[in-house]
Parts: C-alpha cells; sequence; structure tokens
C-alpha cells in the first residue's frame, strides 16, 4: 500500500505541539479514533504505547513512526504529523522527532503492516523528502506535499 493511500486531508497535521513523547502518543491516539469511530482512544494509545515500550519507533533524522496492530482496526489507517517543536522520541540516532507517521493496521495483517512499514521508511530515509515535508506550512500543503512525494 502506498503512504499517500493510508492518509486522508483530516489526516496530515501540520505544527503540532508535541510535548514529549507520551503526550504525542496521546494526541495521535485521540486523532485517530476521532476519524475512525470504530477505534477506541484507549485502545490505540494502549497499542502505539505498548509498541514504544518494546523499543523506540524513532529511525533516526527527525523522523518516528509508531505503529500498532489492533483487533478493533478494520482497515490500516495512518496519521502524517508535522510537530512545531523536535521532541525526545528516544530515537536511535538520539536526535528529537519532529516528523511522524502513525500507523494502525488490522490485527490479522501481518505482512501488510510489514511492507507498509517498510515503505514508510524507505521514503522517509530520502532526505529531500523530509526536507519538503518540514517546509509545509499548512494541514493542506503537508498533505499535498506526501501525495506528491509518494505517488
Amino acid at each position: 500500500m502506498l503512504v499517500h493511500e493510508l492518509l486522508t486531508p483530516s489526516s496530515a497535521i501540520c505544527n503540532l505541539e508535541g510535548g514529549s513523547k507520551k503526550r504525542t502518543l496521546e494526541t495521535v491516539s485521540k486523532l485517530i479514533s476521532e476519524n475512525t469511530p470504530d477505534m477506541d482512544i484507549t485502545c490505540v494509545f494502549n497499542g502505539l504505547h505498548g509498541r514504544e515500550k518494546l523499543g523506540s519507533t524513532g529511525i533516526g533524522d527527525g523522523i518516528a513512526i509508531p505503529h500498532c496492530r489492533l483487533a478493533e482496526c478494520k482497515n490500516a489507517t495512518g496519521f502524517l504529523i508535522k510537530l512545531e517543536s523536535p521532541i525526545d522520541f528516544d530515537a536511535i540516532d538520539r536526535k528529537p522527532v519532529d516528523l511522524i507517521f502513525a500507523l494502525v493496521v488490522p490485527e490479522d495483517a501481518t505482512s501488510e503492516h510489514l511492507q507498509t512499514l517498510a515503505s514508510i521508511a524507505e521514503l522517509f530515509s530520502n532526505e529531500q523528502v523530509r526536507e519538503k515535508l518540514r517546509a509545509a506550512e499548512s494541514n493542506e500543503q503537508l498533505y499535498k506535499t506526501i501525495c506528491e512525494l509518494s505517488g
């Protein structure tokens, strides 16, 4: 699945105030549950936070890809977030994170989950992609940029 196929215009958020890793995961969980009525905010947070306890999803270069599989999830869903200010995310390179792609997939979508994570990581490994996303100044511009870059 292509990255932009996981997003809608309302799932690209520019200049979100993060504060901390936990607070950001709480906010992401709230956004996902508000946009996907089948998914309870507590379940989403517990899934994302539980995955972080296994090891940080901060992959370096200011990028984090928090993700989980949930029984309540019917269709893979993503959120792209550009934080107002970088936060500590316990990334492997110890650099703060300012771009987050949150991914929630159905519990039984193991191979799809891994393929999608790989495509997200590959896209975000490109410095030009990161620069263009960081240059976005609105939700609409962030969404349009990711669609152009991943399409």
